[in-house]
């Protein structure tokens, strides 16, 4: 009798980018994940950091259907471009994942990045992914809270405990099958502001995984020039990796 486990493929890791926001807080002519940050597009760097790494197996973008720039930024190999990007965030992983469908197998593990944390690298992939290990219900990367916080509410100012709280940041590492259907389950956009939120809404516990605070969002103006200084400062080292697309 042939054991069924033997002949099963071992699991891959594969980057899933959303990329079809227009970045409105940035006040840009353009969507922000296209202004320029250390030379190049923000979104190139967050794509050559999964593509040095050579823990991840191929890297796929979300973008809108019509999205005009993303062909000439891309890098020569180890990307794909997937033009099913939805009106959220959330909508834009499902439809990514939607379309990866019989090219990806139940087991293979997805990391969900933001297209505008440019400076995630192969370093921090690899924390995450080791750091998982085999969790049943993934794992993220995070910063522990350290400043005091303030809650306030119709000016009423109280102090939060910090204690056990984080801000979570991406990759977020979950396996196909299990970001699929807590993605599908959700019903409500506004209250899934991660994947992890979906995960947790299944009733599952993340790993949270310690992160680095040069992986920032960049949101605001402001924070092209703190995004830059890292970039400068972390500069990566490591060659491209030769990447296929999955079978």
């Amino acid at each position: 009798m042939t054991n069924s486990l033997a002949s099963k493929p071992p699991a891959r890791y594969i980057a899933l980018i959303p990329a079809a926001g227009v970045g409105a807080r940035m006040g840009a002519t353009s969507p922000k994940q296209y202004l320029q940050l250390g030379g190049k597009p923000m979104l190139r760097h967050t794509l050559d950091a999964f593509v040095s790494s050579p823990l991840i197996s191929h890297t796929y973008v979300v973008v809108s259907a019509d999205d005009p720039i993303i062909d000439s930024i891309i890098p020569a190999q180890g990307v794909t471009v997937l033009r099913h990007g939805g009106a959220s965030r959330m909508d834009s992983v499902r439809n990514g994942l939607l379309a990866l469908h019989g090219i990806l197998h139940e087991d293979d593990w997805v990391l969900v990045h933001d297209a505008a944390r440019p400076g995630l690298d192969a370093e921090l992939i690899e924390r995450l992914i080791v750091e998982t290990g085999e969790h049943p219900a993934g794992g993220l990367l995070a910063l522990p809270v350290v400043d005091t916080v303030k809650r306030c509410v119709a000016d009423e100012v109280a102090t939060v405990a910090r204690d056990g709280l984080w801000l979570a940041q991406t990759p977020q590492m979950f396996r196909y099958h299990l970001l699929y259907r807590a993605l599908d389950a959700a019903t409500d956009p506004s209250m899934i502001t991660d994947d992890a939120s979906a995960v947790e809404a299944l009733g599952l516990a993340p790993k949270l995984v310690e992160g680095h605070p040069r992986n920032l969002k960049v949101t605001l103006p402001a924070d092209i020039l703190i995004a830059e200084m890292y970039l400068a400062a972390y500069a990566p080292q490591v060659q491209p990796a030769s990447h296929t697309q999955p079978n």
